[in-house]
């Protein structure tokens, strides 16, 4: 398990599912200059930011390209890094495709798979949550097909035009990427994420469980000092997590 000692006076911040670029780079510039406002809010008292996946609605890294746009938010996001922010990048749904970019441009980690760490003596899990626990099936057939080695290879060599093209009518149209159907809650016993936290529960505890995917922000008693957290989205909700050494929050970034 990885462990992070808490400074005095500093927090732990977790954001995700910002999907910037949808649903056209024009009406996705208003939210990233949102995001880059929270930013610049939180640099004073921020120790550590996870972003927990999704930050782009479509990502994908040729040999000598990256996709067109984001430079305001990169550019932020290399700021706080470059402060002495640790920052960390789960890959989601959206973003599957990052190679070494994150890493060697702006020099944050990027996790393919769900981590642990400990924190001021509690017990996180952190992931963001795509394909995980029961259920699901037509998204995790999807996401065999594209992190097949061969799939991604042959991506690769179409032309970034025609390639960028195809994702994002895909991200958009596509409900099994898109999330349309992440937006209402199903219930206790039918959530997956939840429904898995609660199974990871029966082998370990954890006081934590930090997810994005499902775009419902929420925080539920998973019981024995246990609990569940959806972090939300920055499309409907503009909300993030945040942990003092005490007590877990979600806030709403309302500028």
């Amino acid at each position: 398990m990885n462990k992070i000692t808490l400074q005095t006076n500093k927090k732990i911040y977790f954001a995700s599912d910002q999907h910037f670029g949808a649903p056209t780079p024009a009406e996705s510039k208003p939210r990233e200059e949102r995001f880059i406002r929270w930013l610049d809010e939180i640099k004073n008292d921020a120790q550590v930011l996870f972003l927990m996946g999704d930050l782009f609605d479509f990502w994908h890294e040729w040999n000598y390209v990256i996709p067109k746009g984001y430079i305001r938010v990169l550019g932020k996001i290399a700021e706080l890094k470059d402060s002495g922010i640790d920052i960390y990048f789960f890959v989601g749904n959206h973003d599957l495709w990052m190679k070494n970019y994150f890493e060697e441009e702006l020099g944050i980690p990027v996790y393919f798979e769900k981590r642990t760490y400990e924190i001021a003596d509690k017990k996180f899990f952190l992931a963001h949550g795509d394909g995980l626990g029961p259920g699901d099936k037509g998204y995790k057939r999807m996401k065999k097909l594209f992190t097949n080695p061969v799939a991604q290879w042959l991506f690769k060599w179409l032309h970034p035009d025609i390639a960028m093209r195809i994702a994002v009518y895909m991200s958009t149209k596509n409900k099994l990427i898109s999330g349309e159907e992440d937006k209402k809650f199903l219930g206790e016993d039918k959530e997956f994420l939840i429904v898995y936290s609660k199974e990871k529960l029966k082998q370990e505890h954890f006081d934590y469980f930090v997810y994005g995917h499902r775009h419902l922000p929420m925080i539920l008693d998973l019981g024995g000092n246990s609990k569940y957290v959806n972090l939300g989205d920055w499309i409907s909700y503009f909300t993030y997590g945040v942990f003092d050494g005490d007590e877990f929050e979600l806030n709403t970034f309302e500028q």
